[in-house]
């Protein structure tokens, strides 16, 4: 069968790309790094009968327009951009692996609730130019109440990586593990207490109806006034401009985003904030992440079939 890669991120990797070349040497590949349009995703997949997406729109438009089209593999997680009920309609089998890049997210997410802790966004800003503050007081991640709020794939890995620091776990999701929380002494709670209790939250929740916009204005003013808030989930998530006024009005909380709702962000006003500290959706980048989900697209041209519209397991 002759697949068409629309993702640069992919087809740019050597590994990755030879891999792919080996099992589908007619592989129509893209070496750009922009994320395709309906339209562009129609002309590139035209004379193609599978596909490797990642965050590209699959829906009725494009399944309509490709009628050899007839099975899809997923590079990376979140299936926000995908119309399982189009898929089904079409009769495109879609071939997906949660969960690759639960390690590379989860450190980056331990690695943020330090750094918010300890205010290295502000230190390092007044060290580039050239203030050289003479110290800063922050606080130590051990010991502190820690809310992670979602507990698929990336959150469970997040709980493991906190258990040498010792904190008071919560955690909310509209599932229940409780095998899994007896064992790494986790509490769950409802959505009220985490955002009451957390001095950290870490947002690892798939992007739904129900959760566009749950860290509202009303929600960002319940936190603790030094809570730090972290989001390497999707950015529409969180309000950003009640965000913005939020950490403007509590120079003692924090918040550490890798992601946001347009990409790249273009609130300069939120990015300059001196208790903000942002990356540009680096999450999944890690050179074994990047490897382990190429590899897990390529299987789900013939492996892992996602059987419904239901994907929020599949975070």
């Amino acid at each position: 069968m002759k697949v068409g890669v629309p993702i640069g991120l992919m087809c740019q990797n050597p590994v990755l790309r030879e891999e792919l070349l080996s099992s589908y040497p007619d592989a129509k590949l893209n070496d750009g790094l922009g994320i395709l349009s309906e339209d562009e995703m129609i002309e590139f997949l035209g004379d193609c009968d599978a596909a490797i997406v990642g965050r590209e729109p699959v829906n009725d438009k494009v399944l309509s327009a490709l009628p050899n089209l007839k099975v899809i593999g997923k590079f990376g997680v979140g299936c926000e951009d995908v119309d399982f009920d189009a898929l089904r309609r079409h009769g495109v089998r879609f071939g997906y692996l949660p969960g690759v890049n639960k390690l590379s997210v989860a450190e980056l997410a331990l690695n943020f609730a330090i750094s918010g802790l300890r205010g290295v966004a502000a230190v390092s800003a007044a060290m580039r130019a050239g203030d050289r503050p003479r110290q800063n007081l922050g606080r130590l991640l051990t010991g502190r109440t820690f809310g992670v709020h979602g507990c698929g794939n990336i959150g469970k890995e997040l709980v493991r990586l906190l258990a040498p620091f010792q904190c008071t776990l919560l955690v909310c999701d509209i599932e229940d593990y409780p095998d899994f929380y007896a064992a790494h002494g986790v509490t769950p709670v409802g959505f009220d207490e985490l955002v009451d209790r957390a001095e950290v939250i870490s947002i690892h929740l798939p992007l739904t109806s129900l959760t566009r916009n749950l860290y509202n204005d009303a929600t960002l003013r319940r936190l603790k006034t030094d809570c730090i808030l972290i989001n390497t989930s999707r950015g529409f998530i969180v309000d950003e401009i009640a965000l913005r006024d939020w950490l403007a009005s509590k120079p003692g909380a924090g918040a550490c985003f890798d992601v946001f709702a347009i990409e790249p962000p273009v609130d300069d006003d939120l990015l300059r904030l001196p208790n903000f500290l942002s990356t540009p959706h680096i999450g999944a980048s890690a050179v074994e992440a990047r490897l382990a989900m190429g590899r897990a697209a390529i299987r789900g041209l013939t492996e892992n079939e996602v059987p419904g519209p239901e994907y929020d397991q599949y975070r």
